[in-house]
């Protein structure tokens, strides 16, 4: 087989196809966020019950990371991605017809499983074609996506929404099909996963269990960032709902705005990662968000709580856009497919009651407040995760070994 030394050829294709799927899935999750009382008030259920499905999606993500994951370091990126992409399709439209609570949350813990499919194998395809010199700015391009999700549900939320309700919010979600066919028309195969492919199942096995400790580490960290972004994303529409009564479009009006803040932030911050290092790039925008709490979630004025959103989503993303580069480096060649996705999607299911725990201490005492202290606890945590790992910026994937092989 013909190997080229040039593993970032075609590599345009592999990040829009990434970004759009990531853009996609993000998108559908968080139809949920900002429909929450409306579908809450369809099924007689709270606030609380509602977020659950979300916790729930978020618990299911790890099968689907360990799932495609396994099939992306065995048979390739390209394949389990197209699979991926139809199934959570089909999924986010069945989402819109689901007759009550119970199968809605069924199938929203099927969409958990597409959802956490897609970004370990779209982010190892994409990352393993991109120039070295690039690869944190698009990287943060590429995490982006999820913010970029975010904002087309704000704005279909804020067109959709008033005129029609929340189903047919997620029958646009039939159009991660169209995007599999350009997967496959378009995208390329990985040639680092070609050259460092395994023949054997068992083989497989053996290099993933090899790199346990790396594993844990990914896990514990990926919990802190999932806290970080789920802690100040999925409760904010309903703290804008409840705490400052604001009509569903402004609700959806703030939100666009803290995601430009968001795309803004993760391409910064991931362009300053290939000049200053992947940790200090995240612990010095972790940093900056803390300072930004009082201004996000107590404001008591429109005008600045748009600047606090803005601004929080803007650090939160800009340690996000480091991720898929960061993990993709830490991660050794043979098993970039699977480790780096499960990693990521066991923190989210760890990460996943935050939401839940958020609604349940906002009855308590008040959703301002529960914002702040849990934002201020999760970044502290973040940070020190962050500081004790490692990091390889810029290294050459496909033309090192192993230590454990």
């Amino acid at each position: 087989m013909k190997h080229s030394n040039n593993s970032s050829e075609g590599h345009g294709a592999a990040l829009l196809a990434g970004f759009l799927g990531w853009t996609l899935d993000a998108f559908d999750f968080f139809l949920v966020v900002m429909a929450l009382t409306a579908i809450a008030a369809d099924f007689h259920k709270t606030d609380t019950d509602i977020a659950f499905a979300i916790t729930l999606t978020l618990a299911f993500r790890p099968v689907g990371a360990f799932i495609f994951g396994l099939l992306a370091d065995r048979y390739g990126r390209r394949l389990p991605l197209i699979i991926d992409l139809i199934f959570f399709s089909v999924v986010e439209v069945l989402s819109g017809l689901a007759p009550n609570y119970i199968t809605f949350l069924v199938l929203r813990a099927l969409f958990g499983i597409g959802m956490g499919g897609e970004w370990g194998v779209g982010a190892s395809l994409a990352m393993e074609k991109v120039p070295p010199r690039l690869r944190g700015v698009l990287s943060g391009l590429l995490q982006e996506g999820y913010a970029a999700g975010y904002l087309l549900a704000a704005i279909c939320y804020f067109v959709v929404f008033p005129r029609w309700g929340w189903r047919p919010m997620f029958f646009i979600g039939g159009l991660p099909a169209l995007l599999a066919i350009f997967v496959r028309l378009r995208v390329k195969e990985s040639e680092v996963w070609e050259k460092t492919r395994h023949e054997t199942w068992s083989q497989l096995g053996r290099a993933i269990a090899s790199h346990w400790r790396l594993f844990i580490y990914l896990v514990l960290l990926m919990m802190m960032m999932n806290f970080v972004s789920h802690g100040t994303q999925d409760m904010y529409p309903t703290l804008l709902k409840r705490a400052w009564h604001f009509s569903p479009q402004k609700v959806a009006a703030i939100t666009a705005c803290t995601m430009i803040g968001a795309i803004a932030g993760g391409i910064l911050f991931g362009l300053l990662s290939d000049r200053f290092g992947r940790r200090r790039s995240m612990i010095l925008a972790l940093s900056c968000a803390i300072l930004v709490i009082p201004l996000w979630a107590l404001s008591p004025a429109l005008g600045l709580l748009l600047i606090g959103g803005f601004l929080m989503q803007f650090m939160v993303q800009g340690a996000w856009g480091v991720i898929p580069a960061h993990l993709s480096e830490l991660s050794p060649d043979s098993v970039r497919g699977f480790l780096p996705g499960f990693a990521y999607q066991c923190g989210v299911a760890l990460a996943g009651l935050v939401g839940y725990l958020q609604a349940i201490f906002a009855a308590r005492t008040s959703y301002p407040t529960t914002m702040a202290l849990t934002s201020l606890t999760v970044f502290l945590g973040a940070i020190v995760i962050t500081a004790v790992g490692r990091e390889r910026r810029g290294i050459r994937f496909g033309e090192s070994v192993d230590v454990s092989e």
